[in-house]
């Protein structure tokens, strides 16, 4: 990933309003950033902030109160030639926290390496979680995929499939049935966890669904608030497919997934044809989905039932 556009005027210009941050000196380090060998090494973005630390290079350091009062216990020897080591250690930034007095040693160090220097009235507790956080989202693995989400029956659900299938037709019927619209077209992906993907629209598709013949639509416009959703997690993909060659399969066997970076999704195929109602077959898929997160698996118990039957000698199996 690059890493060049995460520096620390950036991470200061969108954190400084939530986290209350002032720049106290080392404006001219405004450039400096993480390493990409640092972000490679980092198992999440959460690696790349914490309390005071003189054996990782490279990350941002921040300091509380109990950091300050270890400081005021050393020596002036001692307490400088850890300040020259914190130094050494090129983090992006510091960040006094606590509100608590900026020693002049440090404001001075900043100063002549320049090092970003802030400081907040917040917490360091606060401070490190809301940037680990913000580090997690940005450096977070991203994908765009084509299709629409929707939020059907509280669950994130991808409709795809080739184009001119009526994969807007069928997002906008079932909007009218009460479900709501995250993206059309181009849906963006980033994975905040380990089996946790989230999708947004991009703020120029914000809205709006494309329907052949009717054009543009604002949905948000004409079917009100509730209609649409800023984000929704990913749990399931609904791939349209018109078949006419009799492979179809109607009754999969093995529960079929797409990878969606790195993380395995629940996928369900469901063939376009004259006279088929998508959108109901879309939401009982996506209630049997539920149910399979339940533990209820329908086929297997049925599979289940009809292998008792065959092992009843006098066929007596209800």
């Amino acid at each position: 990933m690059d890493t060049s556009s995460i520096n620390a005027q950036s991470i200061f210009d969108d954190n400084a309003p939530a986290l209350k941050l002032s720049w106290l000196s080392g404006h001219e380090g405004w450039e400096r950033g993480f390493s990409a060998e640092t972000v490679e090494n980092a198992t999440s973005g959460a690696d790349l902030i914490g309390h005071l630390n003189l054996i990782h290079p490279n990350r941002i350091q921040v300091l509380g109160e109990a950091e300050l009062k270890y400081y005021n216990r050393l020596s002036s020897e001692d307490s400088s030639r850890h300040m020259a080591e914190l130094i050494a250690l090129e983090p992006p930034f510091l960040v006094v926290a606590d509100g608590n007095e900026v020693p002049k040693e440090l404001e001075l160090r900043c100063t002549r390496s320049s090092t970003p220097l802030f400081t907040t009235p917040l917490s360091s507790a606060a401070v490190i979680d809301n940037l680990r956080l913000y580090m997690s989202r940005i450096l977070a693995p991203r994908a765009t995929m084509h299709g629409v989400f929707l939020d059907i029956l509280g669950m994130g659900v991808l409709l795809t499939g080739d184009s001119g299938l009526g994969k807007s037709e069928l997002g906008l019927e079932l909007i009218s049935r009460g479900n709501g619209l995250v993206a059309d077209d181009a849906v963006d992906f980033v994975r905040l966890g380990p089996d946790y993907i989230e999708g947004r629209c991009p703020p120029l598709l914000q809205n709006l669904l494309e329907v052949r013949g009717l054009g543009l639509l604002d949905i948000k416009t004409i079917f009100g608030e509730t209609a649409v959703r800023r984000k929704m997690k990913l749990k399931l993909i609904v791939q349209l497919v018109r078949r006419t060659d009799g492979e179809f399969q109607r009754l999969p066997l093995d529960s079929q997934t797409v990878d969606v970076l790195g993380i395995p999704v629940s996928k369900v195929t469901l063939q376009v044809a004259a006279g088929r109602n998508l959108a109901v077959l879309v939401e009982a898929a996506v209630r049997n989905t539920i149910l399979q997160l339940r533990g209820i698996d329908t086929l297997r118990d049925f599979m289940d039932r009809q292998r008792l039957a065959m092992q009843d000698p006098d066929g007596q199996y209800r």
